[in-house]
């Protein structure tokens, strides 16, 4: 008699396990919340609208929506994780309690806004404190990386509208700080907007780099401390004004649209002109060459703009556009640095392509959509996201060594926070006991160790 055998082996379930904890990696990022000071901070700002003889604190509710966010979650009612996990998240508020703060904070428009934001920006102080050389501004500089994003909307929502690449839904501008080649990156700013505005909005992304701003120490808004990068959508007349406007003191690298006298202009410089272009690793990029361009195309523009222009040889199967000349695919981009090569300054703005990896991250933390109907609610929402998006880039800059501090994420639920282990109680303390067969145990253990020896929020 011959017995099926299956590619798995067969397990019996049972519904009787006793202090077992599911998303039991989950405590890096409740961690990095104490030891960072994020919900006292919160909880201060969110006070006004906690309301006489309340259960639950504002601050709390919030804070536990954005946890839940970053585990995955992209709904409100996705905080049932954490309300079945009470030895793990504490007391959760239930959905209809979540709600009625939603919707209590939308009511109350900037106001709430600026509180919450207010509260971030004095926690990532004091991060960039602890990381110390793992900061952001650890060169002295901060870099801001200014990018909209186009998000789909499945139902009529306010404010959604058709976008520019034919979808329909809404077309927010967010900012986010760069954390370098060896960490990821925090937003600082997300600009709801409707689906058909316009990707380069003067006005538009003149407010997000004010918020940006505002979520920066003092320290660094000033100086040209500050390094404002943006894609051709930035390189406006008006936008770049705002940037070089006397006493703000902003560093920008701006990319620029190749019109007919830029062009025109590039054509007419020698080969003997033209320097080659770099990689990271301070290597010759094959095939591509940069100068600077000088005479009347500066016209119209502040004083101090450099006008650095890139030709390429484009990859095999690219198509040419009219703006590419000779077999060279060509790209222009605005700055006011100076002292520097231009091969550094080229190769300074080619990373901003790092503002679509912060992107991709975002869509798989609660950017895949806007859940709420009213734009002040999505608003509310937009918060939520930046604050969970917050703590996963925290996490890893203050725990985390090696690789390991690059995992976006999908990665970083699917090897860390997925974890299960067991919670066992012994006299007044709770230990958590995880699989010493998973493979990122190690990971999560040590990442636990270097938390707890930074010091407690005074």
């Amino acid at each position: 008699m011959k017995h099926s055998i299956g590619s798995y082996p067969r397990v019996r379930v049972q519904d009787d396990g006793r202090q077992v904890v599911s998303q039991a990696g989950s405590v890096l990022l409740v961690e990095t919340v104490r030891k960072t000071g994020l919900d006292q901070a919160i909880s201060r700002a969110l006070a006004p609208w906690r309301k006489p003889r309340a259960v639950h604190d504002p601050g709390k509710v919030l804070l536990d929506v954005a946890l839940a966010v970053a585990l995955g979650g992209d709904c409100l009612a996705d905080i049932g994780m954490l309300r079945a996990e009470p030895a793990v998240f504490g007391p959760v508020a239930s959905d209809p309690t979540v709600s009625r703060l939603i919707d209590n904070l939308a009511v109350s428009g900037e106001k709430a806004l600026r509180a919450i934001r207010a509260a971030r920006a004095e926690v990532r102080e004091r991060v960039w404190r602890l990381a110390d050389r793992q900061a952001p501004d650890a060169g002295g500089q901060v870099t801001v990386d200014l990018d909209g994003v186009l998000v789909i909307a499945h139902s009529d929502k306010e404010d959604a509208a058709p976008t520019w690449k034919r979808t329909y839904g809404h077309h927010p501008l967010m900012g986010f700080v760069d954390h370098g080649p060896g960490g990821t990156g925090e937003p600082v700013a997300a600009l709801e907007r409707p689906g058909n505005a316009g990707s380069n909005t003067p006005a538009d992304h003149s407010t997000a780099a004010h918020l940006a701003l505002a979520h920066q120490p003092t320290q660094y808004r000033r100086g040209r401390r500050t390094l404002i990068r943006t894609d051709s959508a930035g390189g406006t007349h008006d936008f770049v004004a705002w940037l070089a406007q006397r006493g703000r003191w902003l560093s920008y690298s701006v990319g620029m649209v190749i019109t007919d006298a830029i062009h025109s202009r590039a054509l007419k410089v020698p080969e003997s002109v033209w320097t080659p272009a770099i990689e990271a690793d301070g290597e010759i990029r094959d095939g591509a060459w940069v100068a600077e361009l000088t005479g009347d195309v500066l016209d119209g523009w502040p004083k101090g703009l450099r006008l650095i222009v890139r030709k390429e040889r484009p990859h095999p199967g690219a198509q040419l556009r009219l703006t590419d000349a000779d077999g060279m695919r060509l790209t222009c981009f605005a700055t006011n640095t100076s002292g520097r090569p231009i091969a550094e300054l080229e190769l300074r703005h080619r990373l901003r392509a790092r503002a679509e990896d912060r992107i991709r991250a975002a869509r798989a933390t609660g950017l895949r959509n806007l859940p709420l109907h009213h734009t002040a609610q999505n608003r509310i929402w937009l918060e939520i996201v930046q604050t969970a998006l917050d703590l996963l880039a925290w996490m890893p800059t203050l725990a985390l060594t090696g690789t390991a501090r690059l995992w976006e994420p999908r990665r970083l639920r699917l090897r860390l926070f997925t974890a299960a282990g067991q919670l066992v109680t012994t006299g007044r303390r709770r230990i958590l006991r995880l699989a010493r067969h998973w493979p990122w145990t190690s990971h999560i253990t040590t990442a636990l160790e270097r938390l707890t020896q930074l010091p407690d929020p005074g």
